[in-house]
């Protein structure tokens, strides 16, 4: 993740050189969906704000946003001139503002996974085979325009459920706003069954109340 991040801030730096001498070096700010706790994303993204600060020689503030629309909203104000987005809501903030354009992917995003995450308490095995038992059970997205929180885990449980939506097929659904938050609610038993981004499960290493599979 952090080899991703710092490639990625390499090609930003090229790209946004020429915004800074163009525009007399007005300040710089940008933002990023909160799909994790969000002091990790504040120091996170304030190295990412120095390095730029340094290379282009302009004020660089990363802003923090509550929630995913957020991020698109403020992106769509001009409130910010740059946000690292999801899939999803990076197709939101293009279609919203047109000539803005997606200038970087992670490698690991042509190939990404989301967990299926499972409280211990109800012994499911792993298998290779999609987790059917999970049906009837309490079940959490993260944030509602989440892609790997909520978009694609919603396609592929309708796909294996006869296209039945999430609320026909779980006992109660909820969405917990963020990943970090997903495995807090999981853990604790707040919800049975949920469904995180593989880098942030990975991130967290916290000790194995839950068993996880990876999906697709």
């Amino acid at each position: 993740m952090r080899q991703y991040l710092w490639s990625a801030v390499a090609a930003m730096t090229v790209l946004l050189t020429t915004f800074a001498y163009a525009q007399d070096k007005p300040a710089f700010v940008f933002t990023a969906i909160p799909d994790q706790d969000e002091t990790r994303l504040v120091e996170r993204f304030s190295r990412v704000a120095t390095y730029l600060q340094d290379k282009l020689g302009v004020l660089v503030k990363y802003v923090p946003v509550k929630n995913y629309p957020a991020a698109v909203t403020a992106f769509t104000n001009n409130d910010v001139q740059m946000a690292w987005f999801g899939g999803f809501t990076g197709v939101q903030a293009r279609l919203k503002v047109p000539g803005s354009e997606a200038i970087v992917q992670g490698a690991e995003d042509v190939a990404f996974k989301s967990y299926v995450i499972v409280n211990t308490a109800l012994a499911l095995k792993p298998s290779k085979d999609f987790p059917k038992e999970i049906a009837g059970k309490t079940f959490t997205f993260g944030s509602r325009a989440s892609t790997s929180g909520r978009v694609m885990p919603e396609y592929f449980i309708r796909q294996q459920f006869g296209n039945k939506p999430p609320e026909e097929i779980f006992s109660r659904v909820g969405f917990s706003g963020d990943h970090s938050k997903t495995i807090q609610l999981v853990q604790s038993g707040a919800y049975e069954v949920g469904v995180v981004d593989y880098t942030v499960y990975d991130l967290e290493k916290r000790p194995a109340r839950w068993t996880r599979r990876r999906w697709p």
